[in-house]
């Protein structure tokens, strides 16, 4: 069903500057589905994420992403896009001089979010979801390396999306680690937010299977086996 799709790329060439990165990219994703993108190093991983998160704009082609059509898409709309979309990164982005509950807060505010006692129950909730609860308090260097990641994909769920892409979120943390974070964000899917993840890790994709997709040669490739 049309409705249930959340990302469509049909025919897309994507560009850095004017070099074609990629070439004649189709793409589908469902709602709820996790989905691993794979890829050598300057392959166009990051710029395909781009694309979907409207920083970098189609050539040729068709696009929507949550209700956007990315062809018609101006630098004013680009935040509506966004706040369709959690975005999860390596480094964590964290403000390091507030806390756990001044980060959550700057981004809801920065989003739109005025009320106190609607920021307030929010917070808590996603909180609840990625299991830290209790840290609310914390500075960023009083949390290990995947509470400060758990935040960060707390702070992505706060705008309720249709989307998260997470871009190499494992890539700073210890294999045990990894997994819980992968672990989490399968459950996430689970509640109907597609998920969509860029790795080098493959022992984690082979530990938790799911659909890939493999930037190769200027090309998509989709259900790809590893």
């Amino acid at each position: 069903m049309i409705e249930n799709t959340v990302i469509t790329l049909k025919s897309v060439d994507i560009f850095q500057q004017k070099h074609l990165v990629l070439s004649n990219v189709n793409l589908k994703i469902d709602k709820g589905e996790f989905v691993f993108l794979i890829g050598q190093t300057g392959s166009g991983k990051s710029s395909l994420l781009k694309i979907i998160y409207g920083d970098l704009y189609i050539g040729n082609g068709e696009g929507m992403v949550a209700g956007f059509d990315l062809k018609k898409l101006y630098e004013r709309d680009v935040p509506f896009l966004r706040r369709k979309l959690g975005i999860v990164f390596q480094d964590f982005h964290l403000l390091t001089d507030r806390s756990v509950e001044k980060n959550l807060e700057f981004v809801m505010r920065a989003t739109g979010w005025k009320d106190k006692k609607l920021i307030s129950a929010r917070m808590l909730d996603v909180l609840e979801k990625v299991g830290l609860r209790s840290k609310l308090k914390k500075m960023p260097h009083e949390l290990s390396g995947g509470e400060q990641q758990r935040v960060v994909i707390a702070r992505a769920l706060v705008n309720d999306p249709e989307i998260i892409l997470a871009d190499e979120p494992t890539g700073n943390l210890d294999p045990d680690t990894s997994e819980e974070i992968v672990l989490l964000l399968k459950e996430i899917s689970r509640s109907g937010t597609a998920v969509l993840m860029a790795t080098h890790d493959y022992q984690i994709i082979r530990n938790l299977p799911s659909r890939i997709i493999k930037t190769i040669s200027g090309h998509l490739a989709d259900n790809v086996q590893l």
